[in-house]
Formats: structure tokens, C-alpha cells, sequence
């Protein structure tokens, strides 16, 4: 039974407010996601090779069988006339009863359907996945997702993309999942029938809550759909462990009541592993012929040092001088890191090494972002004054030319240095890929007065943006976002969807869906933008 938890159940369960985790409808539903058995959440498929790929599956056997084995047949048709590879693969309770099998003897650029087969003869459904091409390409298509919060929306982007048929591969830039408990989201910000499908209530902490929670989200059909139909190169940022998270803690961590932070961070690793497309190496590099490579980097749990705070520049007797004290010191640490010296060792290498377009798949964004002075002006009339005394805060460090995030590489900036310098170095064409940031960015990334590449920033699947804070015209807020930002060259503030991105051997061309609504499932598109690199230049056209 594959799981797919229905619109109209969700509705009715929805509906019911908080009671439904405690009322029988919501505890069947929690029922049937922990009690279901054979094929539960469909197939998926990552890792891309020339003439490899690894596919996934999860199957849950009936009572009596432990470690069962699955066959597993690949073809160049949906029929399965000619089956052209296989394998076989066990699973069991250990992990979750997920299944992920390497297969090789492929052919390369082209499509190919699978399945797997349950001892009893059982099938799955069939997945269609597409290797990467050799030598000269003429035109790849790449789609790129990031923060899919699951109570305030429906995966409206995923279900677009998937019932597209010019795209070749996702890249998920991370926050696939939250960690947050119901009692995170505002009862305003739930979108109707998603509260009876986040389980545990709670947030999660433990091996057993993140393997429920991703249970729950997998059960999303938009997602499933996402997976059946094209490879994902897919990597973790903070929101699969907990908010702002590094190798030694998080934020969104208490010792003190949430236990010891390696025996969370090892059980969010363990899931993510179990339940996504992706192999135990921690970064990776995928050649797209000779047109591109794409890079999957680890930024979060492995290397990253902890986030420095401006909160004492601003308690200081004299914040001006505190914060200028504070830019020209312990922001300028060259041992803070965001991927750990190995990492960027083994990064810069590759850089030098490859050709074609550089396509750095990263957690969080690169661009140089400090507020705009005019920020307090556009906030909701109802923010608290916690809210405002925030903002002017940013804007205030702005002014000594500091950024507003820290958790990003703008809190990083020698190690952000580094890699630009890198890339500069190599002459490589370099394109950032990014997420985290719930909004849509284009930036060209200057390094030392000279163009060092260019940054497609992706909004978010369905996590609240810039929108939920802002009273003002999403343009005018963009606009001053703008002006205050020389690398920003275009921005918006307000809307839902994914990217994609046209690449050929002379450009690169970057789109901005919107989707209409993400408060109830619809595939309908609100618009959207362009935006080019061409090949050697560096900088955006226009």
C-alpha cells in the first residue's frame, strides 16, 4: 500500500483544530502512517551518474518476515519489456524498513523506468529516473526547491514541477523538512488540512520522531509525485536537525531539556540518510557532460563553526564603536568556517579541475544583505516592540557595514572570501545555488572589486517570507533592498514556488515561478521571472 493521505481526510481532520491529534479520526490517520505495510511511500531516485543511479524505496513487510529482499528491475521502458539492469536489496526495522540500491550498466542521458519487487511478488510503483549525459550537451533542465514547511502550505511547487516534462534533475538546497512542533505555527498560518498530517505534535528530538516526522511529509502526494518522476540531488541545511544549526549545537537546542546535541544531531543525520535519495557521502560532485558540474556541499552539521552574535555591540555603552570593534574583529575570524577546511580544500580543487559551468548547490545564501534604512517604516502596524527593536538593530550595524544575517556567509566572511578568491582563481563560472532565505534573490558576487560569479537565490516551497512581516508593497520593499545592496540585482519578497534553470554551453538562464496559492493544492502559476548569465562573463545580462 503506497501511503498518500487524501485532501478530504486532512480537511475533515484539519478542521477539528488542535483535537484532531486527539480525536479517532486523527489518531487513525497517525495510525495509518505508522501501521501501513507494503510499498508505504512510493520510489525515489538521486545520486545521478553516466551510467548509474541509486534508487529508493521503502517497504514494510506483514507481521512474521524481519529482513526481507527486494528485487529490483530497471528498464528503458514503463512496460518493463526489457528489463536492462537489477539488483537486490534488503531492508528491515534498523532502518526503518527504507531500501536504497546502486545501480549500474546504465545508458547515459537517457530515461529509465524502475521498480522494486516484494518477496510475496508485490511491485511498487514504477519510477522514472534519467542519467546524466557524456560529452557535448546542448541544453540541461534543472529544478531547485528549498523550505517546505508543511503546516502553512500544500507542495504546490513539487506537484508543478512534476507534471512538467522538459526537467532533468531536482536539486533540494535543504530544509526538506521542520523540526518545529504544532505549537510553532500561528493558528492564522495553517493552511486547511494540513494539521491533522504533522506528526509527532511535539518537536522532534529523537530517532523515533524523525523518522515519524518524515513518514508524514513523504506522505504528501505532490512529493511522491516529485520522486517518481525525475532524480533529486538533495543535501541537509538546519531545519532537518533544528533551526541554525552547526557542528556543535543549534539554536533551536536546549541541553538542558532537549538531552545531549550529538545524540540529535547523529539521529536527524541517520533519518535523512534513511528516508532521502542520497549516498553516505557527506559532498559530491555530478558532471553534466561537458556542459556543467554540479556541486552538493555540506554547510551545516560537519564542519561549521558556531554563528557569531553582534547582541553584545548593541547592549554596549557605545554600540557605534562596539559594532565597528566588533566588524574589524571577531567577525573577520578567518577559522570561522561554513564547510571545514577538508571541504574547502577539496571544493577549490575541483574548481580548477572541471570545466564548463561551476554549479555550487549551497544551504544558505553568498550575497552580501545588510537592512535597509527604511526597514522599520515597512513593518506591520501590530509588530512587537521586540520586532522593531530589532530591525533597528540591523539597521544599524548596517550602517558600520554589517550584515542582517549571521547564519548565512555574510557571517562567514573570510571563509566567503576564500571561495570567491577560489573561483576567481580557477576562472571558473561559477553559478551559486541557494535557498534557506524563504525569498527570491539574484545577486553577482564581487570579490575584491572584480565579478566573481552569480547567485540564483530560490524562494521557498511554502515557508513564510518576507510577506509576514511587511505592511508595505512587496516592490517598495524589494526596491529598497536593492538600493541598499550593491550585489543584489533583483529581489522579490512576497511569493512561493521554485526555480529553474536553463543551462546551455553559452548561458544560463534562470526562472522564478510563483505559484498561486500554497493555502490549498493548486498547480496554477502567478508568474514569473528571468534572468541570464552568459558563459565568461561573470555578471548578469542586462
Amino acid at each position: 500500500m503506497v501511503l498518500k493521505i487524501d485532501r478530504r481526510r486532512l480537511v475533515l481532520a484539519g478542521g477539528l483544530g488542535a483535537a484532531a491529534f486527539l480525536s479517532p479520526l486523527g489518531r487513525a490517520l497517525a495510525a495509518e502512517v505508522l501501521g501501513a505495510t507494503g510499498f508505504t511511500h512510493g520510489v525515489a531516485s538521486g545520486e545521478p551518474g553516466a551510467d548509474s543511479m541509486l534508487l529508493w524505496t521503502r517497504y514494510v513487510p506483514a507481521a512474521g518476515e524481519s529482513t526481507p529482499t527486494l528485487q529490483v528491475e530497471v528498464a528503458q521502458d514503463p512496460n518493463f519489456a526489457k528489463v536492462v539492469a537489477g539488483g537486490v536489496v534488503r531492508t528491515g526495522a534498523y532502518r526503518d524498513w527504507t531500501a536504497k540500491i546502486t545501480v549500474d550498466g546504465l545508458k547515459p542521458g537517457a530515461i529509465h523506468w524502475y521498480r522494486f519487487i516484494a518477496p510475496n511478488g508485490a511491485k511498487s510503483p514504477v519510477g522514472r529516473t534519467k542519467t546524466l549525459p557524456l560529452g557535448p550537451v546542448d541544453r540541461f533542465n534543472l529544478a531547485v526547491f528549498s523550505c517546505a514547511n508543511l503546516p502553512v502550505g500544500w507542495f504546490n511547487a513539487y506537484g508543478h514541477a512534476a507534471a512538467r516534462d522538459d526537467l532533468d534533475l531536482w536539486l533540494h538546497t535543504g530544509d526538506y523538512i521542520y523540526e518545529y512542533g504544532v505549537a510553532s505555527t500561528r493558528d492564522s498560518d495553517w493552511a486547511d488540512g494540513r494539521k491533522a498530517m504533522l506528526q509527532p505534535v511535539t518537536e522532534i528530538l529523537s530517532l523515533a520522531d524523525y523518522r515519524l516526522r518524515y513518514a508524514c511529509y513523504r506522505a504528501d502526494p505532490d512529493l511522491q509525485r516529485l520522486h517518481q518522476m525525475a532524480p533529486m540531488v538533495g543535501f541537509w541545511d538546519d531545519h532537518e536537525s533544528a533551526n541554525d544549526s552547526w557542528e556543535g549545537g543549534a539554536q533551536n537546542h536546549q541541553a538542558a531539556t532537549e538531552g545531549d546535541w550529538g545524540v540529535r544531531k547523529a539521529a536527524a543525520m541517520q533519518v535523512y540518510r534513511e528516508w532521502m535519495p542520497v549516498s553516505e557521502e557527506p559532498w559530491k560532485a555530478y558532471q553534466i557532460g561537458a556542459l556543467a558540474t554540479l556541486y552538493r556541499t555540506e554547510s551545516r552539521l560537519l564542519g561549521r563553526t558556531q554563528q557569531i552574535s553582534m547582541g553584545a555591540a548593541f547592549k554596549a555603552e557605545n554600540p557605534d564603536a562596539a559594532l565597528k570593534a566588533f566588524r574589524d574583529g571577531p567577525w573577520r575570524d578567518p577559522s570561522a568556517t561554513m564547510l571545514g577546511s577538508t571541504q574547502e580544500s577539496w571544493l577549490n580543487h575541483a574548481l580548477k579541475t572541471n570545466k564548463g559551468w561551476q554549479m555550487v548547490g549551497m544551504g544558505t545564501i553568498l550575497g552580501r544583505t545588510v537592512m535597509p534604512k527604511d526597514a522599520v517604516d515597512w513593518l506591520r502596524p501590530d509588530a512587537t516592540e521586540k520586532s522593531i527593536n530589532s530591525f533597528r538593530d540591523n539597521v544599524r550595524a548596517a550602517q558600520a557595514g554589517l550584515p542582517m544575517w549571521m547564519d548565512r556567509w555574510d557571517g562567514y566572511p573570510a571563509a566567503r572570501s576564500r571561495l570567491l578568491k577560489a573561483a576567481q582563481g580557477a576562472d571558473a563560472d561559477l553559478v551559486m545555488l541557494s535557498g534557506d532565505s524563504h525569498n527570491a534573490w539574484a545577486y553577482g558576487l564581487v570579490e575584491d572589486g572584480r565579478p566573481a560569479g552569480v547567485e540564483f537565490a530560490g524562494h521557498s516551497v511554502t515557508s513564510n517570507g518576507m510577506e509576514r512581516t511587511f505592511a508595505s508593497d512587496p516592490k517598495a520593499v524589494a526596491a529598497g533592498f536593492m538600493a541598499a545592496n550593491p550585489e543584489m540585482k533583483w529581489a522579490d519578497t512576497s511569493q512561493r514556488g521554485y526555480m529553474m534553470l536553463r543551462i546551455t554551453p553559452k548561458r544560463v538562464t534562470g526562472e522564478w515561478l510563483f505559484m498561486q496559492t500554497i493555502k490549498a493544492r493548486s498547480l496554477a502559476v502567478a508568474g514569473s521571472h528571468r534572468m541570464t548569465v552568459e558563459r565568461g562573463r561573470k555578471v548578469f545580462a542586462g
